[in-house]
Parts: structure tokens; C-alpha cells; sequence
């Protein structure tokens, strides 16, 4: 007859197979609650632009709903550290721009490791960032903007969407490659910079172009330049500032998708198969592609080498243009 000891560790035996068993249940079940989309910046940018025309459809495919949940503050830190601290179990993502590589060169301590503190699930899309003038200003031209810079004694208004985003940083490199001096006005997000843009609180402006195409098209904000490589279908009139005599200043904001480090590989890979599947919808594409975005469906492989890339890239432009580390 077994002894004591030996039916004490065939009970913890058992105890630990039926635990691992009722977490690869609990695992598999995933998600039988509501999914948290971290946006890392206000209502009406780019990101959370992405984040509500996606929701549906990933709701639907993983039958839960998908709550967007916008945590502004810092540069978009607050947002990215809200979601690293998270618990690791698939019920908080986060969804964020550029700004999510740039900010770990920009801030001496941002909060997050964007290697370590994360794990790709999918890039979403990207977009030409715009530069801008209200109609009251008087400027058409990249290079009467230029000009205008050039000829006032105090230093031209240039509103951005927020401290290390690409519109920022693009404002940087206008001033390098231009040999101008502006004064960035940082926001706290596109969307609040735009309302700002539009009531004429400054004349000119630079954000991501989906936020601040309708107003565009409007004539609300006049549309200097695209910072693409090439001109925007929608915009076939604006011309990218290579066109405007500026070769090198091409800059994009794209948008990706992440998990807290730790979040079980099979919700992950389940989220980035699922997100695919949701952008190769012809209406998500078609609401996608007239809001600004060229959308890059590009997994967790193709997310993680675009961060490999731009870490370094945005490190370079931030030591060049000489920026003040916040």
C-alpha cells in the first residue's frame, strides 16, 4: 500500500495537471469578456481614427466587444505605460503611432522598453503627415511659408499634435533643411491640434493627414505640402514637399498593434490572424483608405522589423535636429 508521502504527491501531481489543464481551457476560451484598445493620445488623431473603424469588425470575429479607451498625457507615455503595466492576458492592447518608437530616444525615461516591454501582434496602416495654413494667413506655398519664417523677426507658430510625434519631428527637419527658426506649439493629439488649426489660433500647422483631410477638402485648412513620397490620390493637387525642393524630408505616422510582454503567444498570434482578416474587408479598406491611411497588414513579424528600424532612424533625426531630451 502507497505510503503517506507518495499519495500526498500524487494529489499534488494531479492538482498541478488539472491546474494546467483548466488554464489552457481558460486560454482557449479567451476572450469571454470585453477587450481594452489603449489609445495612447486624445479622440480624433490618427490612432484612435484606426482604433474606431477596426473595433467592429474585430468584435464581431472575436465575439466580444472591443472598448477604446483613449489615455492621452506625456507624448503618449501614459497611454504606453498604462498598457505595459496591465495584466498579461489578452484583455489590454494597445494600438499606438510613431510616436511609441520615437519617444524611448526623446525622453530620458519614458516609462516602457518598446523591445522588451511589448510583443508586436500586427502594423495597421500609415500616412503621409501634412503640413498646413489657415486661409487667413496668406500662405499657399511651402515656400511662402518658408519666406514668411525667413522674414519675421519673431519665430513662426507651428501648431503638432504633441511633443516626438513625426509631425513634430517634421517641423524639425523643416527647420534644419530650410535654415529657418519656428516655435512648435505642442498639443495633447491631431484632433485637438486641428480645432486649434481651423479657429485660427495659429497659421500654420502639421499633423497626419487622415485627421485633418475632411478639413481640407472643406476648405477649412489649406494644404501646403504632403511629406510622402509621392502625392495623395485624394489630393492630387498638393504636392509632396520633395516636389517643393526638399528631397530628403519624407516622413510618415503609421500605426501598430501591441501586447503587454508575458501575453500568451496563442492570444497574440489569435489577435494579429483576426486584425488581418478585419483589413482585408473591402468597406474597413475603403473607410480606411478615403480617411488617409495606406493600410500595411503586416504581423507580428512585419511590426516587429518596422520597430527595429524606426527606433534608430528617429534617433538619428532627434540628435541632429539637436531636440532638448524631455
Amino acid at each position: 500500500m502507497p505510503d503517506a508521502t507518495a499519495l500526498s504527491r500524487r494529489g499534488l501531481l494531479a492538482l498541478s495537471l488539472a491546474s494546467i489543464a483548466g488554464g489552457a481551457r481558460a486560454q482557449g476560451a479567451w476572450p469571454t469578456q470585453p477587450v481594452r484598445l489603449i489609445i495612447p493620445s486624445a479622440p480624433g488623431g490618427p490612432t484612435d481614427l484606426m482604433a474606431r473603424v477596426i473595433s467592429p469588425g474585430l468584435s464581431a470575429r472575436l465575439g466580444q466587444s472591443m472598448l477604446v479607451v483613449n489615455r492621452a498625457g506625456a507624448g503618449g507615455n501614459i497611454g504606453v505605460v498604462a498598457a505595459k503595466t496591465a495584466p498579461a492576458d489578452g484583455y489590454t492592447l494597445l494600438i499606438a503611432s510613431t510616436g511609441f518608437v520615437v519617444n524611448v530616444s526623446l525622453y530620458r525615461e519614458p516609462g516602457y522598453d518598446a523591445f522588451k516591454d511589448f510583443l508586436p501582434i500586427t502594423e495597421l496602416g500609415s500616412s503621409p503627415n501634412v503640413i498646413m495654413a489657415h486661409p487667413s494667413s496668406g500662405i499657399a506655398s511651402v515656400k511662402q511659408l518658408i519666406d514668411k519664417a525667413k522674414a519675421d523677426k519673431d519665430k513662426l507658430n507651428v501648431i503638432n499634435p504633441g511633443q516626438g510625434s513625426t509631425p513634430h519631428l517634421t517641423a524639425e527637419l523643416l527647420q534644419i533643411h530650410a535654415g529657418i527658426g519656428i516655435e512648435n506649439i505642442p498639443y495633447n493629439g491631431a484632433g485637438p491640434a486641428i480645432a486649434a488649426l481651423v479657429a485660427g489660433t495659429t497659421p500654420v500647422g502639421i499633423t497626419a493627414l487622415p485627421p485633418a483631410l475632411p478639413h481640407v477638402k472643406s476648405g477649412a485648412l489649406r494644404a501646403l505640402a504632403i511629406t510622402g513620397e509621392r502625392r495623395w490620390p485624394d489630393l492630387p493637387d498638393i504636392p509632396t514637399m520633395q516636389e517643393s525642393g526638399y528631397p530628403d524630408l519624407v516622413s510618415e505616422t503609421f500605426q501598430g498593434m501591441y501586447a503587454p510582454s508575458g501575453t500568451p503567444s496563442a492570444i497574440v498570434e489569435r489577435v494579429a490572424r483576426e486584425t488581418l482578416e478585419v483589413l482585408k474587408d473591402a468597406e474597413v479598406l475603403a473607410k480606411l483608405r478615403a480617411a488617409g491611411f495606406d493600410v500595411r497588414a503586416a504581423g507580428p513579424a512585419g511590426l516587429a522589423r518596422r520597430v527595429a528600424k524606426e527606433v534608430p532612424m528617429w534617433r538619428d533625426v532627434i540628435v541632429r535636429s539637436k531636440m532638448e531630451l524631455q
